[in-house]
């Protein structure tokens, strides 16, 4: 029988994470110069439309398919075109349709190509990027989302953090976060930084854009991480509400780091300080208690904001500070179980600081810089590959012009006609 219940819950958290691919492309289209937002935005539309035709071809079986090897990969043909899934109603617990779970990962898997984006902004070719795009979620993240999301049951094999070394990923801190964070890391270098980095000044053309981004991100997190109770349970409401409160003490602690350091509180470091919270309590939203998902939010404020000043430094340039709220948020977050899980909350594991020892820490330590490896040397090689096939960046005179007219023949604003 089918769980009715369960069953709308899922649909409805797979749409409202599917609305955070358009919520980011505002978040980050209003963070880049008037003369690049279009091209910003559709590449997390091009990530939406290609992600999800190859999740349905053999991407959801190379991440869901039983195990071929190690907890490393699945079968890419057991479920290849999603056949035999139609009328399945046993795949998952409590009579979940098959179809159902695979429609919330598939969500997923848009999301984390398309927050790679921010990180090469107004200076990569929108056919590369799509190529790019393509090749990074069939070799980086349908393995990887085997290795985290994929539980062993009954028969089937699944992954290896997942079910060997048993590290907590509830809804995605080291599939989606650190895997997306290290592959901008590497992205960006290859690349090489924009015209100008660190001597022109490259203010954000529409901070109300990006605050609207924010909102509908926080929005859209609730089906991430409530949902991946993947039934309307307990284990969601404990989700949703640690959500909902480190989230806020993120911003709040961003705002305040900013106040101390720089001597304003910006609405840029309010959306910011959001999605820095939603990051890190991503992994964690099951296993802490409330008190907890505010210090892992609290902390994940501070952490993130004094991390955007590393691309000056290093000189890389992570263009929209994907690296210091995604890499450095899912970091602290992942690692952050093994210090503040209590068995009180639905993972029932206690953390060092609740009398658990570190045989939780260690766990988590591993996962992350497991995926974290893999993730950067993974994109790097694909990133120098493409670029010396495909070429990945637009030329210095389409760069300085901008890339929507120059690559899409459209501008965001139609300046001419409102002037006139």
């Amino acid at each position: 029988m089918v769980n009715t219940g369960d069953t709308a819950w899922i649909l409805t958290s797979a749409s409202l994470v599917l609305l955070m691919t358009p919520g980011l492309a505002l978040f980050y289209g209003g963070m880049v110069r008037v003369k690049s937002v279009l091209n910003m935005m559709m590449m997390s539309f091009g990530a939406l439309g290609l992600i999800s035709v190859l999740w349905v071809i053999y991407g959801y079986s190379l991440a869901f398919g039983d195990d071929i090897g190690g907890g490393l990969l699945g079968s890419p043909t057991q479920y290849f075109g999603l056949k035999g899934l139609m009328e399945d109603v046993t795949s998952a617990e409590g009579g979940l349709p098959a179809m159902a779970f695979v429609g919330f990962q598939a969500v997923f898997a848009i999301i984390t190509v398309a927050l790679i984006s921010g990180a090469v902004a107004e200076r990569m070719k929108f056919g590369g990027w799509m190529v790019f795009a393509g090749v990074w979620a069939t070799l980086v993240y349908f393995p990887v989302a085997h290795w985290v999301f994929d539980f062993s049951l009954g028969e089937h094999v699944g992954g290896w953090i997942a079910n060997d070394l048993a590290a907590i990923d509830f809804a995605g801190g080291t599939a989606v976060h650190i895997n997306a964070g290290a592959a901008a890391l590497a992205l960006a270098m290859v690349l090489g930084v924009r015209r100008g980095f660190g001597a022109d000044v490259m203010r954000p053309h529409n901070l109300p854009l990006t605050m609207l981004g924010a909102g509908l991100l926080w929005f859209g997190w609730f089906g991430f991480n409530a949902g991946s109770a993947v039934a309307a349970n307990n284990t969601a409401a404990v989700a949703w509400l640690n959500t909902l409160v480190a989230t806020a003490a993120a911003s709040l602690a961003w705002l305040a780091t900013e106040k101390i350091v720089g001597g304003y509180a910006t609405s840029l470091g309010a959306a910011s300080g959001v999605v820095a919270g939603l990051v890190a309590i991503t992994p964690a939203c099951s296993s802490v208690s409330p008190m907890g998902a505010i210090a892992v939010g609290a902390v994940a404020g501070v952490l993130c904001s004094l991390a955007i000043g590393l691309k000056f430094r290093l000189g890389y340039d992570y263009s929209l500070d994907v690296v210091a709220v995604h890499l450095v948020g899912g970091l602290w977050g992942t690692v952050a179980v093994g210090f503040l899980a209590t068995a009180a909350a639905p993972a029932g594991v206690d953390g060092l600081l609740y009398g658990g020892g570190v045989d939780q820490l260690w766990r988590q330590v591993v996962g992350a810089v497991a995926v974290l490896t893999f993730s950067f040397v993974a994109t790097f090689v694909i990133a120098k590959v493409l670029d010396a096939t495909v070429g990945l960046r637009v030329s210095e005179e389409h760069e300085d012009a901008g890339v929507d007219a120059t690559v899409h023949a459209e501008q965001s604003y139609d300046l001419g006609a409102i002037s006139s």
